[in-house]
């Protein structure tokens, strides 16, 4: 069996980041101009890297499949930005940082890596203001903050609700500076379709022109993936609806090790399903539940307007049941109460929705504020749903958000394929079961900023890495393959739509392997997802030709490798026989109905290697040791 190394440095843990960056082998200047790196993605973590990588002097090729690196699904992050910084003063602090995103994540993320990633927050801060990212003020001109959930501090800084975007923007303007210095390469409307392993390293990708339709090859002498998470799956999530897992399962496929594939993100806030017209939904940032107040009436069935209703009958179940945290207690447990109180029939609208109520907090603080703070997200939803939020509560109700799971990768990001490198979303490795919100964007900028630009340099100078060029056999085989994949789905010319089967899938792993899942229903899911793959196969309808412009073709292509990455989420949460985070197993619970973990059993995160798409994934485990957080039954009381 494959032994997972971490590679953790030893020593005490908050000189465990410092020293191993000392202990990092170095590439010096003059030779960094030698070496190449190929990039996939251009969100937060991937223009990060490759900004950073080309200040350096590293040649970079950076690909996307967008037809600008602006338009990475990063953009969609609403909320903020944590950093420990205690501006506020409120007792913030690195250590408090780390304390939280490991209790928040229920206790199963690497402690070294959490900790390194509390630390660099404040470098990105800096870093952003210095790039001009337009980050809200007070009134003297000082930084702001505002709570998010799982925090009883505020250390979210934040531009309106737009922070992803400003975020990017920042990150775009220092990639297109080293676009403009020829140090990057960059390759918009590409797809990655298939990694390149040639004598046992990542060296090079097979993409497909999305305007030409032409399958291209490129090289380099490392490989990195920040290609973001995999929570289209579902078919309905708040992520953009090219977001999907290829990059990262055809990099499965060929070697790297899938990690906590079941452990998923859900989102309480978020535009509630309207119907099967849909195609995604839309968050309502976590932001909001600073000032707004989460309900539903006391009585079953009231389908009285809100404002008729009274505060006596009213049940404010987050404040009540949490009296420490209220509407801030971290995403799971909002997720899973605002699911609790539409089972008992206490929902409203659809009943599988909950308000959030603005009034108390313009009564308080004015329209005016309100509007200053959240002003963009209430035009959104009002444009949505066509309800005014000033005037009477948003309607909302969990869904699929971000996804925990990734490619597992050590300490220096590199997956057990040696020479790739996997960022941000991507990877697995610092949000265990649950993710705080306003972390996703702390860790992608953490890893492309300030962890891969040592990492890497690390794996330059400490291997040897012989010539290849983009006519290599191992590269040409794959290009053959990606052919003959693409003519294979272009000639079954079935019946069914790929996204009426996308969405047969995902209804699927939502009723079993959503927020509440149990033993029969996962296994009922396992013998169903080969049916439908089955199905895919033998029925889809993908018009068009290879050689063209064809969105349906890239939709069949991703459907594909979910078909398959399904299964292994399946199987995975079989494997998990505990509630821990959002993943709530029906046969673990406390009396209170609260996640119970089994951390005699599963204290570790699971790394799954591939053995062939209709075979069993072998399962290598990492334990997870706690030397500075205690584990404890988490409470939000």
């Amino acid at each position: 069996m494959t032994v997972l190394d971490s590679k953790v440095p030893g020593g005490p843990l908050e000189k465990k980041w410092d020293q191993h960056k000392f202990d990092l082998k170095l590439v010096n200047p003059a030779n960094k101009r030698k070496f190449s790196v190929i990039v996939v993605g251009t969100g937060l973590a991937g223009a990060s890297a490759a900004a950073s990588m080309a200040e350096l002097g590293y040649n970079v090729l950076n690909f996307c499949f967008q037809d600008s690196p602006r338009r990475a699904h990063s953009i969609a992050a609403q909320g903020g930005i944590n950093a420990a910084k205690n501006y506020p003063n409120d007792g913030d602090s690195i250590y408090r940082l780390f304390y939280d995103t490991v209790k928040g994540g229920d206790f199963r993320a690497r402690e070294a890596n959490v900790y390194r990633l509390a630390q660099v927050s404040n470098n990105i801060i800096d870093q952003c203001v210095a790039q001009g990212v337009p980050f809200a003020r007070e009134y003297g001109g000082m930084l702001d903050n505002r709570s998010f959930g799982g925090a009883q501090v505020s250390r979210t800084f934040y531009a309106r609700g737009q922070t992803g975007q400003q975020l990017l923007l920042g990150a775009y303007s220092a990639l297109s500076r080293q676009v403009g210095e020829g140090n990057v390469k960059m390759y918009e409307r590409r797809e990655m379709l298939e990694l390149a392993v040639i004598n046992g390293k990542a060296r090079g990708i097979v993409c497909r022109n999305l305007v030409s339709g032409d399958v291209e090859s490129y090289t380099a002498d490392a490989v990195v993936l920040a290609t973001g998470g995999y929570g289209n799956v579902f078919y309905l999530s708040t992520n953009a609806m090219n977001s999907n897992v290829t990059a990262a399962w055809r990099a499965h496929k060929q070697g790297a090790f899938f990690a906590n594939p079941c452990f998923t993100q859900i989102h309480p806030t978020c535009i509630p399903v309207s119907g099967d017209h849909q195609s995604k939904l839309t968050l309502m940032s976590e932001s909001l539940r600073n000032d707004g107040r989460v309900w539903v009436p006391k009585k079953k069935g009231d389908t009285r307007p809100p404002e008729q209703i009274p505060e006596s009958e009213r049940y404010y179940y987050l404040e009540e049941k949490y009296p420490s945290f209220g509407n801030l207690v971290p995403r799971d447990v909002a997720s899973r109460n605002g699911k609790i109180v539409c089972d008992e029939g206490l929902g409203v609208g659809s009943g599988q929705s909950v308000y959030l109520d603005f009034a108390d907090a313009i009564n308080r603080l004015g329209e005016d504020v309100v509007r200053a703070r959240y002003g963009n997200l209430f035009d959104m939803y009002h444009h949505i749903t066509d309800e005014n939020p000033y005037k009477m509560p948003m309607k909302i109700f969990p869904a699929i958000h971000y996804t925990m799971g990734g490619l597992w990768v050590d300490y220096n990001l590199m997956s057990t394929i040696p020479g790739l490198f996997v960022l941000g979303e991507a990877n697995f490795s610092d949000h265990g079961a649950n993710r705080l919100g306003a972390s996703a964007l702390m860790q992608g900028l953490a890893d492309g900023y300030f962890v891969l630009p040592y990492t890497i340099g690390g794996y330059f100078a400490g291997t040897e890495l012989e010539d290849v060029d983009n006519n290599h056999s191992v590269l040409k085989d794959l290009e053959n393959q990606s052919t003959e994949k693409t003519n294979k789905l272009l000639t079954i010319n079935g019946k069914r739509t790929v996204d009426d089967i996308h969405r047969e899938l995902g209804k699927l792993l939502w009723e079993d392997c959503g927020m509440a899942r149990n033993e029969a229903g996962l296994k009922d899911a396992k013998e169903k997802i080969p049916k439908i793959r089955e199905e895919f196969w033998q029925n889809v309808k993908v018009p068009g030709e290879a050689g063209e412009f064809n969105q349906e073709l890239e939709k069949a292509g991703r459907v594909a490798d979910f078909l398959e990455f399904g299964e292994l989420m399946v199987t995975d949460a079989l494997d998990r026989k505990e509630s821990c985070g959002g993943h709530f197993r029906e046969e673990s619970q406390t009396e209170e109905g609260e996640a119970l973990r089994d951390d005699e059993n599963y204290a570790y995160a699971a790394a799954w290697e591939f053995q062939g798409v209709d075979k069993e994934s072998t399962l290598h485990k990492e334990p997870l040791t706690f030397e500075h957080v205690k584990l404890t039954q988490r409470s939000y009381k």
